[in-house]
């Protein structure tokens, strides 16, 4: 796997979809009859919380380990995270034979940091600010001499996730609109790079939280923005999009809907009523956006990632 330096293209995209599949899983799409009456739409959930470590970021993981050179991997790889990329970089770790060194925040879901240890990593805690992640990561890559892999703000990363949108369209015939939540960006930017290149008549809608919302706000403005740092059930969506990720979202995202917390809940719950799978709150936000509004999307075949399911079954919102 080489080291994409520019936005990802096509031919990158398949490559980094042929290296990283001996590692992750080819994820399954789901229907669901009562949801599609209810919307009055057909609805294709490509369910990546059936992915290794439980979401996506297993891919991006992966792709971005792939192309380290060999004195690169004899001294491992490194980064900051409270949850999924955590899990996702010391599972690649592991497959790999790698040493990885990840720092979370002292408020990481437990079941979180338990896993990340689980995979082999060395896991520093520390205090929840991103100064902290940041400042407590530098000084271990110093004495390491690790491999930063950045959650989403990193080419073969984005290449990584866009494998997703890829196998959904692969997968489904004719899609309408491809939805992604969005966080850093990583996810959304894949999404939108897969379904310029195999899908281009096809809409690309992201989801946020209202509370959470500067994709939303870069979006609208055409200027990159940071949200005020407050929280938000969808824990996974609480990164600031990046200029790389920006870059792409504004040239091939059709829009971004912004949705409320209990509109979140409420989307989440459907899931795990009707289609009887465990959701983490930040999958539910694309259904929470169809949900709110509903006319738009009538009669439309839409692609919905479904992007993790690592949820903390004794706090559950609902």
């Amino acid at each position: 796997m080489q080291k994409i330096t520019n936005i990802p293209t096509l031919e990158q995209i398949q490559a980094a979809h042929k290296a990283i599949m001996p590692y992750v899983h080819y994820t399954p799409v789901l229907t669901n009859s009562s949801i599609n009456e209810m919307i009055g739409a057909s609805l294709y959930f490509k369910c990546e919380n059936f992915q290794k470590i439980g979401a996506f970021k297993m891919r991006g993981a992966t792709c971005a380990a792939l192309a380290l050179d060999e004195e690169e991997k004899k001294s491992g790889i490194a980064t900051h995270s409270s949850g999924n990329h955590a899990q996702a970089v010391a599972l690649t770790a592991q497959l790999h034979g790698l040493k990885s060194y990840v720092v979370m925040p002292a408020t990481a879901p437990t079941i979180k940091k338990n896993a990340t240890r689980g995979y082999g990593a060395n896991v520093t805690i520390c205090e929840p600010t991103i100064e902290s992640r940041q400042n407590t990561l530098s000084k271990i890559i110093v004495e390491t001499g690790a491999t930063f892999i950045p959650s989403y703000d990193h080419y073969n990363v984005i290449a990584g996730q866009a494998t997703v949108a890829k196998e959904l369209i692969e997968t489904i015939e004719a899609l309408d609109v491809v939805m992604a939540p969005v966080g850093g960006g990583g996810l959304m930017s894949g999404t939108a790079l897969s379904t310029h290149y195999l899908l281009p008549n096809a809409q690309v809608i992201g989801a946020e939280p209202e509370v959470v919302d500067d994709a939303y706000q870069s979006f609208q403005s055409g200027t990159k923005q940071k949200h005020t740092g407050a929280s938000s059930v969808a824990d996974g969506l609480l990164t600031n999009i990046s200029d790389r990720t920006f870059e792409i979202i504004k040239k091939y995202v059709t829009d971004i809907i912004t949705v409320s917390e209990e509109e979140i809940v409420a989307a989440m719950r459907l899931i795990w009523e009707r289609m009887k799978i465990i959701v983490e709150p930040s999958s539910s936000v694309p259904l929470a956006a169809i949900l709110k509004q509903k006319e738009r999307f009538k009669g439309k075949r839409i692609g919905v990632i479904l992007t993790g399911g690592n949820v903390d079954v004794n706090q559950l919102p609902f």
